[in-house]
């Protein structure tokens, strides 16, 4: 497949997408791009919402760490799982009481202006760096099979991909997204499970040969058990896991923006536990092309892939699908999918940063409709170029695995969101709000100490996805510090 024909495929699914911006967007309205109208189908959010979920970090990293990491990850799915449920029971019911917005907004009518903007600035901080996470993945793909062949350089690349999620978005916002999500979870799906039938076909395996081969055996381990010290302990990474679905789910304005598009709290949670099932065994199917792209590398003497001079496992699953002879269907669907992967995500958190950005920063709501209108359109090209720099930028200094690298980030930025719900969830206390912004920043600066400390300063032990409920806890005790004494929360009642 060459590179002409691949930018062509970019062009005809980019055009598809404009159609479904065209019939979504027609209202332009910030009730339809933020909210959808609240008229979305809850079915139609679960399916779309497993793809924003997966992203490309999913789509390309977590088949190319299975070398590394076995089936160790599945630990840290089964955690999300549980996490999904607490998101569907504890957490939607409190933003659709409210008839929120932005759901950091339950964090001013909790405690106060300070802490309602550290959950704000805690959200946007974390979704600059996921999304650019993810827009990097694909960003390098294509550049490596597609727009290095024309000598374009990486910042075009990546400027032009942000451009036309713009274009698509810029109008319909969220009641557009429910709609290209849908379409684009449909993309990645057919996509993997043909590359998995050819890639069988080719091994002259049948799917039931390959869950009982030999290979598979070798890349199969799941459950950590018998080193606590471990990274990828099973307790750390499946309470690591729970917590950072909370945190990359509940507390996030990107996932929550597509629930709080439902008609009621009864279909959300309903969209919330269907999609998490579904989710858990997709993450399965992509972990077991994972191992069946080595085995193929393997068998046919492929090579990994280089990026830099280093060798990039999360370019493998390009390199097969595009350069090994596998055929033509392989390769188109492999395109759509990685595509519709990448833009699955990054439309929907160009949204959400527009709609956080807006509410939460700029206060549109309290402005006209006019006017408020404006400063999102404003703004939605502001985040754009925001995340133009950010992805750019990591060319530079990413230096790990992406999916790993999206957790351990998760870890830093999420903890200060984790805290303040929980907090305000689990406790009547008023706090001391002014002094919320130092609890999050020390709870932030002790972690990123934790996990730079020498492991054989610990005994062997090393911090793993456990960073994020601990600095969740962290943030518990300050703001517990910090409460205000009883005689003083009754004056002030």
């Amino acid at each position: 497949m060459t590179a002409s024909h691949i930018l062509l495929l970019i062009g005809s699914y980019f055009a598809l997408l404009l159609l479904i911006s065209y019939f979504t967007g027609k209202n332009d309205s910030n009730e339809d791009f933020f909210k959808a109208g609240k008229q979305s189908p809850w079915y139609l959010v679960a399916f779309g919402m497993v793809g924003a979920s997966l992203s490309g970090v999913t789509f390309i990293s977590v088949p190319g760490w299975v070398d590394a990491s076995k089936f160790s990850y599945l630990q840290v799915v089964f955690g999300y799982l549980v996490g999904y449920f607490v998101t569907a029971y504890v957490l939607l019911p409190i933003y659709y009481r409210q008839n929120l917005t932005s759901i950091y907004e339950y964090l001013d009518s909790r405690f106060g202006f300070v802490s309602y903007k550290v959950g704000a600035i805690s959200f946007f901080v974390s979704r600059v760096l996921g999304a650019a996470f993810r827009l990097f993945l694909v960003a390098i793909v294509l550049q490596q099979f597609v727009f290095d062949a024309w000598n374009v350089p990486f910042e075009i690349t990546v400027t032009l991909s942000i451009l036309l999620i713009w274009i698509y978005t810029f109008k319909g916002g969220i009641k557009t997204i429910v709609w290209t999500d849908t379409l684009q979870t449909l993309f990645m799906l057919v996509s993997v499970g043909l590359s998995i039938y050819f890639i069988l076909n080719k091994l002259e395996w049948s799917l039931g040969d390959f869950l009982q081969s030999e290979e598979l055996a070798k890349y199969s381990q799941t459950f950590v058990l018998d080193d606590l010290f471990a990274k990828n302990h099973f307790l750390k990474s499946f309470i690591g896991g729970m917590f950072v679905t909370i945190c990359m789910t509940g507390l996030d304005q990107d996932m929550m923006q597509k629930n709080l598009t439902c008609r009621n709290l009864k279909e959300a949670q309903k969209n919330m536990v269907s999609f998490s099932f579904v989710l858990v065994f997709v993450t399965f199917l992509f972990m077991l092309l994972g191992a069946l792209l080595f085995i193929y590398a393997d068998k046919y003497q492929i090579e990994m892939p280089l990026m830099d001079g280093q060798q990039k496992t999360d370019l493998l699953f390009p390199e097969i699908a595009l350069n090994s002879g596998l055929g033509i269907t392989v390769a188109i669907t492999f395109m759509l999918g990685l595509i519709a992967a990448a833009y699955s995500s990054a439309d929907s958190a160009l949204t959400s940063l527009t709609t956080s950005f807006c509410v939460d920063f700029l206060g549109t709501a309290k402005k006209s409709e006019v006017a408020a209108r404006k400063i999102r359109r404003r703004t939605h090209i502001g985040m754009s170029i925001l995340l133009i720099l950010v992805v750019i930028t990591f060319k530079y200094v990413l230096d790990r695995n992406v999916i790993d690298g999206l957790l351990t980030v998760a870890s830093y930025t999420y903890g200060p969101l984790l805290g303040l719900f929980a907090f305000g969830i689990f406790t009547k206390h008023q706090i001391r709000d002014n002094f919320a912004w130092v609890v999050a920043l020390v709870s932030v600066l002790i972690i990123i100490g934790l996990a730079k400390i020498p492991t054989h300063y610990l005994g062997g032990y090393e911090f793993g996805y456990e960073l994020l409920p601990l600095n969740g806890l962290i943030t518990f005790i300050g703001l517990w510090l910090i409460r205000k004494n009883p005689e003083t929360e009754t004056i002030n009642n």
